[in-house]
């Protein structure tokens, strides 16, 4: 238990000179940091709305806009079951199909053929939600009207439904945009029938706007009808368009304005690195039926080029080489390890499923203030002076040690903060100052086992050997006990729940190195270099 192999020893140096280094930038401003080296760590630790303020901003859902598209999309389905598919069922003839006052209307010219359609339309509806008795009603009313009209609608409770399932989704997707990680401690809810608040701490109101922007992707040939110099002199044939690339040599490409694959069929997409020049590149995979049509477009297409555009811009135009079969592809461009990454989230999170419109924009002032925090670092300075005394005080030399893992035990907080980019809030300074108190109570706990053993008679090796063994168990129950908390609480958990659970967390991992571990070493070597033939404890 007390003997140390050199790697250990040589690992735990390494831990301890790493944490050191990740946490000394929060000693220095952001602007002193610039002017390090890249190789340095420069990463910080955020402060949340509660200390440094941030940004609110209120979005509105167009639920009018919502509604005409849900409705559009019922013509579409409509016009295709009575158009029915070329082998299996005839078309029905029709006329007059359109969309007036909220309902899809269509006029059957044969009246034989009204049961018929009203049937295949009927196929079309599906219960509004499910309950625990079964399924609920049909979201789709099919009725006759005068002259072998019929009328197409959904029912209330599914227009209801329909914006309260868009509301949902598109706060988690704006969520998946605004915070990936979960460490920014942003607060996205639903505030009221339409409406959603963000707050982020440490930006600006315009930052959250361009994130909640949609990330559209799309695949389009390149159109060589004419030349890019022919095009920007205005020769655009129809129904193409000249977009700047990312290419410096190629800043501007003509494409097909119709996209051969959308963005929708996109399953997954992943920063990476290119294993040829070890750029950073976006890897993305379709699912079935993006991969079959990919498949296809690139089959008939060896040796042109096609356009990946994102956003009104060519982000990169490659030659098919061969046909490219299996659904996957990479995406090249100007990118940064970190753009990279933030377009793949994006990309993964989809479209809205309803436009939002930003209504309110505002800056959160930090609710404590410079005064309070002074304050709050002052109080905190004073307790953990106290302990350190009371330590020392207490155990002696042994109280050394433990105050200097203590210490060790906040630098690993810090720079585990600070490589994960999270953000500080008060309930995480909470879950640091709990953490505190339960490195100190392994402290404690040990150091009295090793009394015990003291008083029982055996030696000083003897006794520290056993008193270490002995508190590990214990020391595990407790801080395992405690971890399976702080992961429900970031699991279920949002905002200040989550700044607690992630603070907590770290701390005892951390809390369980520094005490049990590191004194231990501290420990060992004392005893190896003075020999004790007694302990005062």
């Amino acid at each position: 238990m007390l003997r140390f192999e050199n790697w250990k020893i040589a690992w735990i140096l390494l831990l301890a000179v790493l944490g050191i280094a990740f946490a000394t930038p929060n000693m220095f401003a952001k602007e002193d940091l610039v002017s390090w080296p890249d190789y340095v760590p420069k990463s910080q630790i955020s402060l949340g709305l509660d200390l440094q303020g941030g940004a609110e901003v209120l979005f509105e859902v167009d639920i009018t806009k919502l509604r005409a598209e849900k409705l559009e999309r019922l013509r579409e389905d409509v016009e295709q079951a009575l158009r029915g598919k070329r082998g299996e069922r005839a078309s029905i003839r029709r006329t007059n199909l359109g969309i007036r006052d909220d309902v899809v209307r269509v006029r059957i010219t044969n009246p034989e053929q009204l049961e018929e359609a009203k049937s295949r339309i009927g196929e079309l509806a599906e219960p509004v939600s499910a309950t625990l008795l079964g399924p609920s009603e049909l979201n789709l009313q099919v009725q006759e009207a005068d002259d072998q009209f019929l009328t197409v609608g959904y029912v209330d409770e599914a227009f209801k439904e329909i914006e309260r399932s868009a509301i949902a989704q598109a706060v988690e997707i704006l969520r998946i945009r605004i915070d990936p990680q979960g460490t920014k401690e942003a607060t996205i809810q639903r505030q009221g029938d339409d409406r959603i608040v963000t707050q982020v701490p440490g930006v600006t109101a315009d930052w959250i706007i361009a994130r909640t922007a949609a990330a559209k992707m799309s695949f389009h040939m390149v159109d060589t009808r004419v030349t890019v110099a022919e095009a920007q002199a205005g020769r655009i044939p129809p129904g193409s368009e000249l977009l700047p690339s990312d290419d410096l040599e190629a800043p501007f490409v003509l494409i097909r304005r119709a996209a051969e694959i959308t963005g929708d069929r996109l399953r997954r997409a992943a920063p990476g690195f290119d294993q040829r020049t070890g750029e950073p590149i976006i890897t993305f995979t379709f699912d079935t039926a993006g991969a079959t049509k990919f498949a296809e477009l690139s089959s008939k297409n060896v040796g042109r080029q096609f356009a990946i555009k994102l956003d009104e811009k060519v982000l990169s135009a490659p030659v098919i080489r061969e046909p490219i079969l299996g659904g996957s592809g990479q995406i090249s461009g100007s990118f940064t390890p970190e753009s990279a990454a933030t377009l793949a989230n994006m990309l993964n999170a989809g479209a809205l499923p309803a436009d939002i419109v930003p209504v309110q924009q505002s800056t959160v002032g930090a609710e404590l203030g410079a005064d309070s925090i002074a304050a709050g670092q002052a109080a905190a300075l004073i307790g953990f002076s106290a302990v350190i005394v009371y330590i020392i005080l207490s155990y002696g030399l042994f109280g050394v040690f433990a105050n200097i893992a203590l210490i060790l035990n906040l630098i690993f907080v810090a720079a585990a903060l600070s490589v994960f980019g999270a953000t500080l809030t008060l309930p995480g300074i909470a879950g640091i100052v709990l953490t505190i108190g339960m490195a100190v109570d392994a402290n404690v706990l040990i150091f009295e086992r090793i009394r015990e053993e003291v008083r029982a008679g055996k030696t000083p090796i003897s006794a520290i050997e056993s008193g270490y063994s002995k508190a590990l168990g214990t020391i595990l129950d407790a801080n395992i006990t405690t971890m399976i908390a702080a992961l429900i609480l970031l699991w279920i958990g949002s905002g200040p729940v989550k700044g607690f659970a992630v603070t907590l967390g770290i701390g005892i991992v951390t809390s369980v190195f520094t005490a049990f571990t590191v004194t231990r070493l501290m420990v060992a070597t004392w005893l190896r270099r003075t020999r004790p033939q007694a302990l005062t404890l």
